[in-house]
């Protein structure tokens, strides 16, 4: 496996390494398209079942993305207790309560030696999750983030 750093450690940087999420997306969007389609094809006749078929596409696409935005916050709240965890390890402190959520996240890259530096110049600062992972010098790895 190649090490993970900044330029690579989007999970969605290319076709190959597309999430099922992408697909599930996809597949969802094409149900809406085609029961669009058949509401506008049969309104003139009067049909409910495109009506009915697009409301259920409509849910499904919903449901889609509030299942996907639970499992975000889900993680995002285990990685905020994670480097909580790692900085009362170092410093015998919880993190800044003024660090974001985005902030911690791109924190969990840093190894021990960079990550109280760069958890001090986030806040100081107010660093972008983007800029936080280019001043990482030695990048750790994340290979669990889905």
């Amino acid at each position: 496996m190649t090490s993970q750093n900044f330029q690579n450690h989007s999970t969605l940087k290319s076709l190959n390494k597309l999430s099922i999420s992408f697909y599930i997306s996809l597949l969802l969007m094409n149900i809406l398209a085609q029961a669009l389609f058949m509401r506008a094809l049969f309104a003139a006749s009067g049909r409910m079942e495109a009506l009915l078929l697009v409301l259920i596409a409509l849910s499904f696409v919903m449901a889609y993305f509030l299942y996907r935005s639970y499992s975000l916050k889900a993680q995002d709240r285990a990685i905020r207790a994670e480097e909580n965890l790692r900085h009362f390890v170092l410093t015998g402190k919880l993190l800044d309560v003024r660090l974001k959520i985005n902030q911690i996240v791109a924190l969990r890259f840093a190894p021990d030696e960079e990550f109280l530096p760069l958890a001090q110049l986030a806040v100081s600062e107010n660093l972008s999750n983007t800029e936080i992972k280019k001043a990482i010098k030695n990048w750790k790895a994340d290979y669990h983030r889905a």
